[in-house]
Formats: C-alpha cells, sequence, structure tokens
C-alpha cells in the first residue's frame, strides 16, 4: 500500500500563487498540511492533520475556525511539524531565501524531501552543496530543484541523463536570464539593425516587470552566476562559490555604490543615460564584425573554466536569433558531436516555473510512492 503523502509549502508571491493554483487542479495531489508566508503561517491541526489546507482556496480558509494560525516559524518548527505526519513529507520551498536554503539538510535528514525552485542553497559553498545531498542520503529522503536553472525548462535533468548515461560533456554555453536576453534582443536584435538607447531598453523591461524591482540585480550578472554554478557542479566541477570565477556586470562602475533604496533605484535609472555611449560601442564593435552580442554563460568542462559575460555571436547562430525572453542552452558532448543538445524557450515567468516545480514534486511523490 502506498504511503500517504502530506505537503509543506513555503512561499505565496509570483511564483508560490502560480504553483498553489496548480496543484489545486492536480489529480490525486497530496494533502497541504502547512503554508508559511512571511507573516503567516496554516496549519492542519494535529495530530490527526486534518482538515487539510485548500490550494485553490487558502486565503479564505485562514480566515475560518478550521486551521491553526501562527507568525512566521523557523525552519526548525516547520521541520519538526512535517516529521510528525503519519506519512512522507515533502517541503516546497518556492521563496529565494538563503536561510531557509541552508536549513535543507535539517529537513533531509528528518526525511522530508525537498522540492524548490530556490536556488541559493545550490549556488551557495560547495560545502551546503555536499550537505544537502549527503544528508537526502542519511534521511533517506529526496532532492529535486529543476527550476533553479531555466525555470520549466528541462535543463537539469537533460544534463543529468547525459551524465548518468556516460556521456561526456566538454562545454555547456547558453543565454540563462530571461531579462538580459530580451534587453539584447532589443537592443541589438540579428534579424534588423536597431538604434535603441540601452538605458530606454532597460526602463522598457523594468516597465513591463521583467527586471527585479532593482534592474541591478540583473545587470550584475549573479543570477546567471549562480546559474551556472549549478550546471558546473552537476556536471563534476567542484566550484566553490558563484563569485569565484569572473562575472561581467553591466553595471556603471560610477552607478554600482548606489544605495538599493527607491531613490537610489530613482537616481540608477536617471543616471543611466549618461553611459548609454558605452553600450553603444560593444554593439558597434559586434556590428563591424558582422556579429552581435549577447550575454551568456559557458562552462569549459576540460579547462575547468567558467565566465559570465558579453560575447560576441555570427547573427544566424541559434543564440543570436533568440526572441523576447527565452533561454537558450546548448550541451556540447561527445555523443552529439560539433551539434549541441540544445534545449530553448521561456526561462522566466511564474506559470512555467510554477509548472517546473510541480513537475519536480509529481516526480518526487512517483518515487515515495
Amino acid at each position: 500500500m502506498a504511503s500517504p503523502i502530506y505537503l509543506g509549502v513555503v512561499g505565496v508571491g509570483g511564483v508560490g500563487t502560480a504553483f498553489l493554483n496548480q496543484i489545486a487542479r492536480l489529480p490525486n495531489a497530496p494533502q497541504l498540511v502547512l503554508l508559511a508566508r512571511s507573516s503567516q503561517t496554516l496549519l492542519a491541526p494535529t495530530p490527526a492533520y486534518s482538515p487539510a489546507i485548500p490550494a485553490g482556496d487558502w486565503a479564505t480558509a485562514s480566515a475560518g475556525p478550521s486551521l491553526t494560525k501562527k507568525g512566521a516559524l523557523p525552519a526548525e518548527e516547520i521541520a519538526t511539524y512535517l516529521a510528525g505526519v503519519p506519512g512522507r513529507a515533502i517541503l516546497v520551498d518556492n521563496t529565494s531565501d538563503l536561510n531557509l536554503a541552508r536549513a535543507y539538510p535539517l529537513f533531509l535528514k528528518k526525511g522530508i524531501s525537498v522540492v524548490t525552485p530556490n536556488k541559493k542553497g545550490f549556488s551557495d559553498d560547495l560545502s551546503l552543496w555536499k550537505d544537502i545531498f549527503s544528508s537526502a542520503t542519511q534521511g533517506n529522503a529526496l532532492v529535486y530543484h529543476e527550476s533553479t536553472v531555466g525555470a520549466g525548462l528541462p535543463v537539469l535533468s537533460t544534463l543529468k541523463d547525459l551524465v548518468a548515461t556516460g556521456d561526456e560533456v566538454t562545454r555547456i554555453e547558453g543565454v540563462f536570464s530571461g531579462t538580459l536576453s530580451f534587453l539584447f534582443n532589443t537592443f541589438a536584435p540579428a534579424s534588423s539593425s536597431s538604434d535603441a538607447q540601452w538605458s530606454a531598453v532597460v526602463a522598457q523591461a523594468k516597465e513591463l516587470g521583467y527586471t527585479e524591482p532593482d534592474p541591478r540585480d540583473d545587470l550584475n550578472g549573479m543570477d546567471v552566476a549562480r546559474k551556472l554554478t549549478i550546471l558546473a557542479r552537476l556536471a563534476g566541477l567542484e566550484v566553490s562559490r558563484p563569485d569565484s570565477f569572473p562575472i561581467e556586470s553591466l553595471i556603471p562602475t560610477e552607478l554600482a555604490s548606489l544605495p538599493s533604496s527607491a531613490d537610489g533605484i530613482s537616481e540608477f535609472m536617471s543616471r543611466l543615460p549618461e553611459f548609454d555611449g558605452q553600450m553603444a560601442d560593444v554593439k558597434a564593435t559586434a556590428e563591424k564584425q558582422g556579429k552581435v552580442v549577447r550575454y551568456v554563460g559557458s562552462i569549459d568542462i576540460a579547462a575547468q573554466s567558467v565566465k559570465v559575460g558579453l560575447q560576441y555571436f555570427d547573427k544566424d547562430s541559434a543564440i543570436a536569433g533568440l526572441k523576447g525572453s527565452d533561454n537558450i542552452i546548448s550541451f556540447y558532448t561527445k555523443r552529439y558531436g560539433a551539434n549541441p543538445l540544445i534545449v530553448q524557450g521561456a526561462g522566466a515567468g511564474s506559470d512555467v516555473t510554477a509548472m517546473g516545480v510541480l513537475g519536480d514534486l509529481v516526480k518526487v511523490i512517483q518515487r515515495l510512492q
């Protein structure tokens, strides 16, 4: 007889809300017994862990008397609660909280599996990476984090399959940021010329919601570096941290130290046009070579090198031909030869990220039952 599955979810922001809406439509969904957000935690009453929290109508249920309501709980209390269920427990972390990610070993040692799009834990110190997976083995629990790279795209699973089947991965290269993909596809399109100013394109992306509230969180390259760190580790490179290899920042030096407050962000956006000439020169240099400029991440397995930054590409290349905010990841391997295995598509957005998380959850449930 299959063991009952109980679910705890942390985070009800854009991805978390989309995930809850999607799981509410999932046939035979596991019983949701914990739902935590920044200021409140909903719990199914113990010892029966019933009634469950309705994923699609949790906000209404939270106003009723049937659920236990508490303030924000530390990871230790969440782990203790989930460890007490009469079956197998899964934690879905839909946050970007590094502190919660650092607590994954605690959950895993207690036999609580982890599903998450939170890339912080898997790209932090190498020691945490190792602790996460050794703790999973110790607790006979599972860890799935497909959506940490590429949202709903099958990037990690593809790489894992290549490695597990004995193929030799030699190089990984691609556009890993939907935000930066949109910026460069708009600023320097391969199919036509453009006189767009860099600052105007950044402002447009911010207005459309493609960037973080502070665009510097995209332009500094750290998000791409975290994704590259995860891929490199899965490919066998022991990358110590995401800042241990070259990362080319697109933030003008003069604006990097502005505060991350509303006033600081406003000043950054108002002063960015002062530096349009720098990016115009980069685009012009590429055009003189018949190429376009793109912001990419690359991993050379043999050379054990990882780097993130601007590169020039032929206009008929797959990377140059990207549209909108799509991502593209190319896996160069011994089996695939000169033609890489390519994964391409929407690499950002709440719905597709939540789909990736839900896909991982389904896989974990299948393995636990």
